[in-house]
C-alpha cells in the first residue's frame, strides 16, 4: 500500500469515527438530554475509545456543539427547502412557517436546538449558532414580502424586519416545542403569524406606503 492510499484510509477512518461519535451523541442527547448523558455511553455506543472521542473533541460540550451545528444546519435546510417551491410570496411566507413549525417538532431539534441549546452553549453563542442558519430564511421570507408591497426599504431597514420576524418566530418555536400539544400549539401559531400576514398583505394590495423615519439633526 502507498503512502498516500494509507494516508487516505487514515483519514477516511479518522471521518467515520468522528461521525458515529456525532450520531450517537446525537441519538442519546435526544432521548436523555445532555446533562443525563455521559461520554462512557457516547463511546460505547459508537465502539470507540475515550482516547479516540479526545481526539476529536475537546470534550462533551464541543461534542454536543458539533451535534447542535448538525440538527439546526439540516432543520435550517428543510425549511429553506420549503421556501423554494414558491414564486408567491404569500405563499412562501406561510410554507417557510409550516415547515419551521415541522422542524421544532422533531425530537432531535426540541430538545438538542431548543430545549439544551440556550444552557449549554450559552445565551450568546446560542443565538450566534442560530442566525448563522435559520435567520438566512428569515432574511429571504422578509425580503418577498416587502418586495411584494412595492415598500422601498435600505439594508438596516431590513435588517429590523427581519430581526423581528426571526424573534417572533424563534419565540414561537420554543413555545411549540416545549408544549404537551405541539400540534394544536402549532396551529395556534400558524393561525396568529397568518393573520399578521393577511394584514401585510390587505396593506400590499392598498398600495400603503412605509412611513419614512424623520430626518436626524
Amino acid at each position: 500500500m502507498t503512502k498516500s492510499a494509507r494516508t487516505s484510509r487514515r483519514a477516511q477512518y479518522s471521518a467515520s469515527t468522528r461521525r458515529a461519535l456525532v450520531d450517537v451523541a446525537e441519538q442519546l442527547f435526544t432521548e436523555h438530554g445532555y446533562a443525563a448523558t455521559s461520554l462512557d455511553a457516547i463511546v460505547a455506543g459508537a465502539d470507540v475509545t475515550k482516547g479516540a472521542l479526545y481526539h476529536h473533541f475537546s470534550g462533551k460540550q464541543a461534542l454536543f456543539e458539533a451535534v447542535f451545528e448538525k440538527v439546526e444546519s439540516a432543520g435550517s435546510q428543510q425549511t429553506h427547502d420549503a421556501l423554494g417551491g414558491h414564486s408567491d410570496p404569500w405563499e412562501k411566507a406561510i410554507a417557510g412557517l409550516r415547515a419551521f413549525l415541522a422542524v421544532v417538532r422533531q425530537p432531535s431539534y426540541s430538545r438538542i436546538v431548543v430545549q439544551d441549546g440556550p444552557s449549554v452553549l450559552g445565551y450568546e453563542r446560542f443565538r450566534e449558532q442560530e442566525e448563522r442558519s435559520t435567520f438566512s430564511n428569515v432574511v429571504e421570507i422578509v425580503r418577498a414580502v416587502l418586495a411584494a408591497g412595492d415598500w422601498q426599504v435600505d439594508e438596516e431597514m431590513e435588517q429590523t424586519f427581519a430581526r423581528i420576524f426571526f424573534g417572533a418566530m424563534s419565540s414561537a418555536g420554543t413555545t411549540v416545542s416545549t408544549s404537551e400539544d405541539a400540534d394544536t400549539e402549532a396551529e395556534r401559531v400558524e393561525l396568529a403569524i397568518g393573520f399578521i400576514l393577511s394584514g401585510l398583505r390587505t396593506l400590499s394590495e392598498q398600495g400603503a406606503v412605509l412611513p419614512e423615519l424623520p430626518a436626524t439633526s
